[in-house]
């Protein structure tokens, strides 16, 4: 069913979310702790529209969150990827990642992968990570990446009540970091 890029990293594949992602992607948007940063847990139904308008968004915008699979198992790890939809006050590289997965790495690995195709496929000047400011484990992933505080930063509606800062770095120095 994909019909837009695919990745390849060390450990993982990226590509579309497709229909068999969907019980993963659900599970994780019903972990209250892995969703406590990323507008909170929701339940199957509104689980399905958030899938739904990801994957939609590789139509409208041309690129979106890729679904992230375990290539050793198969297994759907979280989503990562670009995404910037109406009135988002940047062009980010965002992540979520299944609870069962945290901790192993693969956000930094599919963050690096998104991050080369956002600068070098799309042509992005500049990227951004919107992250609330008590999200340590975000923050710690921006910092790897190379990203620095850029200050609060307002969300469209209906998230502008989320405090959140813009953390980021313009392409050069991605690719500086990259040689």
């Amino acid at each position: 069913m994909t019909t837009g890029p695919v990745l390849f990293t060390p450990r993982l594949l990226l590509r579309l979310p497709e229909p068999q992602d969907f019980d993963g992607w659900a599970a994780m948007c019903a972990d209250p702790d892995t969703m406590r940063f990323l507008g909170g847990a929701m339940v199957r139904e509104a689980a399905w529209r958030d899938f739904a308008l990801r994957r939609g968004a590789w139509d409208v915008r041309g690129f979106s969150m890729f679904s992230v699979i375990e290539r050793a198992t198969g297994a759907w790890v979280g989503r990562i990827g670009p995404w910037q939809p109406e009135g988002w006050p940047g062009t980010e590289v965002g992540w979520g990642v299944h609870p069962a997965f945290a901790g192993r790495g693969y956000a930094h690995e599919a963050a690096v992968a998104c991050m080369d195709y956002a600068v070098d496929v799309l042509g992005w000047a500049d990227v951004i990570h919107t992250i609330d400011p008590a999200n340590t484990r975000s923050i710690a992933l921006a910092e790897r990446l190379g990203s620095r505080d850029r200050g609060p930063v307002r969300l469209p509606a209906p998230l502008a009540h989320f405090t959140v800062h813009a953390w980021g770095q313009r392409a050069g120095e991605w690719r500086a970091r990259r040689a």
